[in-house]
């Protein structure tokens, strides 16, 4: 079981942990099943980088960067060295603590 730790750019957010992530849970899957919405347009199959966020501890933990999520990255708003895509960010076999930060949300159309 994982303890992940996540931050919110958005003004007005708290950060929350959560303790019951599992081995091969995305943390996008992870967020969303916990109510934390972080948008997925293309339905979370790796095609867009709505739902980027920053690993800020813990990258152990999570399946390396593929080329593919690499490309993708490069299209997000504000992109960082430790930028992923919440979609393809799946937990490993293990335990361990991982901290993220949601970037704002509400810097996509339609918020």
């Amino acid at each position: 079981m994982y303890s992940i730790t996540i931050d919110f750019e958005q003004k007005g957010l708290s950060p929350v942990t959560l303790n019951a992530a599992k081995e091969g849970d995305s943390l996008l899957e992870i967020l969303l099943e916990n109510g934390i919405e972080l948008h997925h347009n293309c339905g979370a199959v790796c095609a867009c980088s709505t739902c980027h966020l920053y690993i800020d501890k813990g990258s152990e933990h999570i399946q390396e960067l593929s080329d593919k999520e690499e490309d993708f990255i490069d299209r997000a708003v504000n992109p960082r060295i430790n930028s992923r895509l919440g979609c393809q960010c799946v937990l490993e076999k293990g335990t361990g603590d991982i901290k993220i930060t949601i970037p704002d949300q509400t810097q996509f159309l339609g918020e």
